[in-house]
């Protein structure tokens, strides 16, 4: 890049002018003329005549792409399934959900493209459930403008795997088993949680099976759930710290296998997560039957896109796993459909 002082007071220059990209924010009379990386066209010259000060611009060199044509290549090369892209706004791309599902985002690869000079890409942290219409990712250069190859080697890195994608809420269907004596009161308030927590996701409940705390009855329950077609199954009640609940206790006899015991989260100390085959079945704590601030509802959305939860996945809920209040925002909004967010200005 050339860098040029244009000076209003040298209007000669001015025809040199034409094509130069502006590389501050201009402002007069406390409005905006142009803004960084605007380029000079004939109609402007009025305006930069009128200007009090020199401004600053630069002339590119053959094989530099202007910011705002790099961010539409880059947020292309990063935006996977689900995604769709708005802008640039001064240079800025968002990439936006295009429908509801789990976010998942390639950290790697993601610092991969930063550690490149003038590359910035910055995200939403992975695994959160989105609605259509949340921004969750921007990308831009930082300067006004970059040099095809490190534009062309951010495009091959992103290229190799999506970077940022949605990945759909699938329409499971859902066993609900539960140990714990309710009034009738708190049972139907417990179902209502459980089918709209559900239905939000795109699922329904096959049924809620009351069971004694009798380990035969209660796997018995899950394999007809099962047996029915159910993709996930719930318990409820009981006492998980017990070695003898009858939700536990259960698991053997149906073939299950505990992936983890315990989660490391606040709350999350009642929770297990255990699989028969490729079915999912995991506890929710009693705090889970009316809260969305528990480790439930982080491992939910996991599930309900479709995703294998292993080991490693429950012991990384340990970072962040101080579940407070500022945590909301990783909670599944079960009140909204959609966000509608404006793509923001620097």
């Amino acid at each position: 890049m050339n860098a040029v002082v244009l000076d209003p007071r040298q209007l000669a220059g001015f025809d040199d002018a034409l094509g130069a990209i502006v590389t501050e924010e201009v402002k007069a009379n406390g409005r905006r003329l142009f803004h960084k990386g605007h380029r000079l066209s004939a109609a402007d010259l009025d305006s930069v005549a009128s200007l009090p000060a020199p401004i600053h611009v630069v002339r590119l060199d053959p094989g530099e792409v202007h910011e705002d044509e790099a961010g539409r290549r880059l947020a292309a090369a990063v935006a996977g399934p689900g995604v769709v892209t708005r802008g640039p706004v001064q240079s800025r791309v968002n990439l936006v959900a295009g429908e509801k599902g789990l976010l998942r985002v390639d950290g790697p690869t993601v610092i991969a493209l930063n550690r490149l000079p003038g590359i910035a890409v910055f995200t939403l942290p992975d695994r959160l459930p989105v609605l259509p219409g949340k921004i969750l990712c921007g990308a831009k250069i930082t300067p006004v403008a970059i040099d095809e190859e490190i534009l062309a080697e951010a495009e091959a890195i992103a290229g190799r795997r999506p970077v940022v994608q949605v990945k759909p809420f699938l329409p499971l269907a859902v066993g609900v088993v539960t140990t714990e004596g309710m009034t009738e009161k708190t049972r139907e308030r417990f179902r209502e949680t459980v089918r709209k927590k559900i239905a939000w996701y795109g699922g329904e409940v096959l049924g809620f099976a009351d069971l004694p705390n009798d380990e035969s009855e209660v796997a018995d329950a899950i394999e007809r759930f099962v047996d029915e077609g159910a993709g996930l199954v719930l318990t409820g009640g009981g006492n998980t710290i017990d070695p003898l609940d009858a939700a536990l206790q259960a698991l053997p006899r149906i073939g299950g296998e505990i992936v983890k015991f315990g989660a490391p989260a606040h709350p999350g100390s009642m929770f297990w997560l255990a699989y028969r085959g490729e079915t999912p079945i995991f506890n929710l704590a009693s705090c889970s039957m009316y809260s969305k601030a528990t480790v439930a509802d982080l491992v939910l959305p996991w599930i309900m896109a479709g995703e294998r939860v292993g080991l490693d996945d429950m012991a990384a809920l340990g970072f962040g796993g101080l579940l407070d209040r500022d945590m909301g925002y990783r909670f599944p909004p079960y009140e909204a459909e959609a966000a509608n967010e404006a793509d923001e200005e620097e």
